[in-house]
């Protein structure tokens, strides 16, 4: 054994601990309090009392043209009533009743969204979460954080909604080499002695137990290096089939689902045939991995930003590899789409810089997806991966009160959705 044959830690006896320490890392109130309950903060599950912070709010947004990426309904003259943040009625003005003495927000002139959702994004600070929300991801999931960073922001995002996307929190990263992240929980240091790294099926286990014992909502792991480092080969793999399975049957066992960063080819259809949830990034990903995808439903989160970001790299390793892999990716993520591959959109954004999420719309719509469809990656289809289509994705009776407001009609300029005008957060203003 590499590691002690002991229990999975307790989640009474440290979480606490351990999202007071992420929550200072974050910059974040997060931990003042109790941590919520694990599990999904639909728009209303804030239930403070009056006054308190946070309470989601009441809104009426009326006068805009109202897009339901669902259906592809367009409503022109439209109102959306939410109240205590959930939506309560949407429709044409005129036949949808308006309570009374409820804030009202003039979208006349301008077209009305759901907030859009990032599926793939690493959040580490209340400032990082803050602008994210702002440019219109009022949704995400985590593609983890060194320090579980990520589950103080979620929780953040439930005291403070305006503060923070309702987050998918990864916790730490799978990895073989843990690096300083060892130091993030006292669970995790006996790994720093492990002359092969985070390798044998023990110490994958022990890594996937520790994260969901701290809170993570999901496992995020990796199949080959990082396309971001000039001195790494992004088509080396460095965790087997094998391997790749036992870290899915431990997230299994616990209920979590497993994201996957990868790149070559077989090292995608080894993370395919091991069971991960969704496939990162993919940019050699081949028709036959593809369409056991379709088979599996495993969805595919391109990060388009992430790669066309690499060919404006002042390093000429890297700017040359994202001129090599962009090409590449567009024409894996058109064939993902024709072959029926659920698809959601992640702009892999971090170290401070949060990239707006409709830019990676944009970059779907440019790999051969209709604006709609491309929207749809970044609501209803990256909803459903979540886990939040019943929640986030669509402006319907019962959903989040989280929408955005453009300058123009995204069906024919998807570039609006880079600077939406008016963000709304459950319901507030943000």
């Amino acid at each position: 054994m590499c590691v002690e044959a002991v229990p999975p830690p307790s989640r009474t006896l440290t979480r606490r601990g351990v999202l007071a320490g992420a929550a200072a890392l974050a910059g974040t109130l997060a931990a003042a309090g109790p941590a919520a309950a694990a599990g999904d903060d639909a728009a209303a599950s804030d239930r403070r009392t009056p006054g308190a912070p946070g309470r989601p709010g009441r809104l009426v947004i009326r006068g805009g043209t109202l897009l339901d990426p669902a259906t592809g309904e367009v409503t022109e003259n439209a109102v959306v009533v939410i109240e205590d943040g959930t939506v309560r009625a949407t429709g044409r003005r005129g036949d949808v009743a308006v309570p009374q003495g409820v804030e009202v927000l003039d979208a006349h002139g301008r077209w009305i969204l759901p907030g859009l959702v990032d599926a793939h994004i690493h959040l580490s600070t209340a400032a990082e979460a803050r602008d994210a929300v702002r440019k219109g991801a009022t949704s995400a999931r985590s593609g983890s954080t060194s320090f579980y960073q990520d589950i103080a922001v979620r929780e953040l995002a439930r005291h403070s909604p305006v503060l923070a996307p309702r987050l998918r929190a990864a916790g730490v990263f799978v990895t073989p080499n843990l690096g300083d992240t060892v130091l993030a929980d006292p669970e995790l240091t006996p790994l720093a002695r492990l002359k092969d790294g985070v390798r044998a099926a023990d110490a994958l286990r022990r890594v996937v137990e520790v994260n969901v014992a701290r809170g993570a909502d999901v496992i995020k792991t990796r199949v080959n290096e990082r396309a971001g480092l000039p001195e790494q080969d992004p088509l080396a793999q460095v965790y087997s089939r094998e391997q790749l399975a036992e870290i899915v049957a431990a997230a299994r066992r616990r209920g979590k689902g497993v994201l996957c960063h990868s790149y070559s080819e077989q090292g995608c259809h080894d993370a395919v045939m091991a069971g991960v949830r969704s496939l990162e990034h993919g940019v050699f990903v081949g028709e036959r991995t593809l369409r056991e995808m379709r088979r599996r439903g495993t969805c595919f989160t391109p990060t388009l930003t992430a790669i066309a970001g690499l060919a404006e790299s002042s390093d000429p390793i890297l700017a040359e590899r994202g001129r090599a892999y962009l090409p590449v990716l567009e024409r894996a993520v058109l064939a993902a789409h024709e072959l029926g591959v659920p698809l959601a959109a992640g702009t892999d954004s971090s170290g401070g810089v949060v990239d707006p999420i409709g830019g990676e719309v944009e970059l779907m719509h440019a790999a051969g997806l209709s604006a709609l469809d491309a929207i749809r990656t970044a609501t209803t289809g990256a909803a459903r991966l979540l886990g939040l289509e019943r929640t986030a994705g669509r402006l319907a009776r019962g959903y989040a009160g989280d929408a955005i407001l453009l300058n123009g009609d995204p069906l024919t300029d998807l570039g609006v959705l880079r600077q939406p005008v008016a963000v709304v957060r459950a319901g507030v203003l943000v």
